[in-house]
């Protein structure tokens, strides 16, 4: 074969190819999300219009951008304007279930808690989790958060026995001031999940909390990245992947070390009794040829319970701050609850169970300020939900803020802070089981849930005790999220020592 020839023929491949490509792109891009919208707007479902490749990312950056500089009263608990305004906006004008489109695959915003309780309820694998994108899964680690299936039972298994009740036993271990609580919390949570996931390594371990932080931010601000929708993008050597990259391979480290730390130590003092000790006594890596976990599993799930306890914690305890001082009436009822249960000593398990007042408290703190405002799944396969039909790979927004303030199933006060709404616990709360979802529920809620709240009210029982709370004039009332809720510009607030 000639020269000609093998040029004939190379250009006629590099032709097919050409042609295969551009197919397969218009079919992804253009046709598919067309052909989508078709059907859900026969069945009634609206939606803002798909824009080629970049879906509505453009209009929501738009939308954020516009929205930091908005600020609210205190007393004001309706942040979507601030965090969600897509999504105010769009559900004002397509109602309660709309489609989006976060790039070339739609996303279905559910907000009918009936549809939420389907989903939520499955136990046959129908509605996989949907990773926000590889920078997220990067961040939070794929562990028992982003897995399903038979991996996640073989992770819940290994991991479950952290969360025994014995393991959450709790020890003993003038004028005012003002503070910034906000960066105190993260300091005592970063502190606590330190020393319960990685025990006689904590020191070491809180350097994860300081890389994960910055690749928190990192990884939330990709999401809205019209570049990052292209394939391959993240792979670049641009200034913020590179980052990640640093950061990621930094917390990969450290962890690596503290693990061979212990396989080092076994024998003379054993893997410990903390998250990452009973996660090797289970899997025993050292001489088990199939582990149930291995190293690589080990590090994902270490990363995502530490960067899942510390923020869910974080942010509970700063929301429900910010709570106690704007009410001093509740304030005070609290304080004597706390006196009356455990006098001036650190609270012990059974004391907490007492205080039912300081309970109420928290569960409406989670009811307005829930760390999580939004959880996604995705459709396995095309499915009727809610009698619409979704076609496979639908992402699937469970709006959990707008559940949390549904009026139909919380009352016309859903609104308002009202902790005695919680008198009867959360099942006499509201008028629907799932309308309450702070950890999620069904087979996958929360497996750290129990772990937090004690953490949360050991920590708020302390400070009644000690100091009686109230803002500062400097606090700007301006929640943001980044994967989770916090307050835009810092808590500060007022604490006045009550040990004269």
């Amino acid at each position: 074969m000639g020269l000609p020839m093998i040029w004939m023929v190379a250009t006629s491949m590099t032709a097919a190819l050409a042609s295969s490509w551009v197919v397969s792109a218009l079919s992804r891009f253009v046709w598919r999300p067309r052909a989508i919208i078709r059907a859900f707007r026969a069945q009634g479902v609206g939606g803002p219009d798909y824009r080629f490749l970049v879906g509505n990312i453009r209009e929501i950056k738009r939308l954020l951008v516009e929205s930091v500089g908005l600020v609210l009263d205190v007393g004001c608990h309706d942040y979507g304007a601030l965090v969600q305004p897509h999504f105010r906006k769009w559900m004002a004008l397509y109602g309660r279930t709309f489609v989006s489109w976060p790039g070339e695959r739609p996303e279905l915003f559910m907000g009918d808690v009936d549809m939420v309780k389907q989903v939520l309820s499955d136990r046959t694998g129908l509605f996989p989790k949907n990773p926000v994108n590889d920078h997220f899964t990067r961040l939070l680690g794929k562990g028992l958060i982003l897995i399903d299936g038979d991996e996640w039972k073989r992770h819940r298994k290994v991991v479950h026995p952290v969360f025994n009740v014995d393991k959450l036993k709790l020890e003993k271990n003038n004028g005012q001031v003002e503070v910034d609580i906000s960066c105190q919390f993260e300091e005592v949570a970063a502190e606590v999940i330190s020393h319960m996931a990685f025990g006689r390594n904590h020191k070491e371990a809180k350097e994860v909390y300081l890389a994960q932080k910055e690749l928190q931010f990192l990884a939330f601000s990709s999401i809205f990245n019209v570049f990052n929708l292209v394939p391959g993008f993240r792979y670049l050597p641009t200034k913020s992947n590179l980052k990640m990259h640093a950061l990621e391979k930094e917390v990969r480290s450290i962890l690596v070390n503290i693990i061979k730390n212990r396989l080092n130590c076994k024998d003379t003092m054993g893997y410990g009794n903390d998250m990452l000790g009973i996660i090797m006594n289970t899997c025993a890596p050292e001489h088990v040829h199939n582990p149930l976990m291995s190293m690589d599993e080990i590090i994902e799930e270490c990363k995502t319970f530490y960067l899942a306890g510390h923020e869910t914690t974080t942010q509970l305890l700063t929301w429900t701050m910010f709570l106690l001082s704007t009410h001093s009436e509740w304030q005070e009822k609290l304080r004597e609850e706390v006196m009356r249960e455990c006098g001036r000593e650190i609270p012990t398990t059974d004391m907490l169970n007492n205080m039912k007042l300081v309970n109420m408290f928290i569960l409406e703190t989670l009811r307005l300020y829930g760390p999580v405002t939004n959880i996604q799944r995705k459709a396995g396969s095309d499915i009727e939900l809610g009698g619409i039909r979704v076609p496979e790979g639908t992402i699937l927004s469970i709006p959990i803020k707008t559940i949390h303030r549904d009026k139909e199933v919380w009352g016309e006060d859903a609104e308002d802070f009202k902790p005695q709404r919680f008198e009867n616990g959360v099942s006499g709360a509201a008028k629907h089981p799932y309308a309450f979802l702070p950890f999620s529920m069904g087979p996958r809620t929360c497996i750290g849930q129990n772990f937090t709240m004690i953490e949360v009210k050991v920590v708020f029982a302390m400070i009644l005790q000690r100091f009686s709370v109230s803002l500062s004039p400097k606090y700007v009332h301006a929640p943001m999220d980044v994967f989770t809720i916090r307050p835009r510009y810092g808590l500060q607030v007022v604490l006045k020592s009550l040990q004269m």
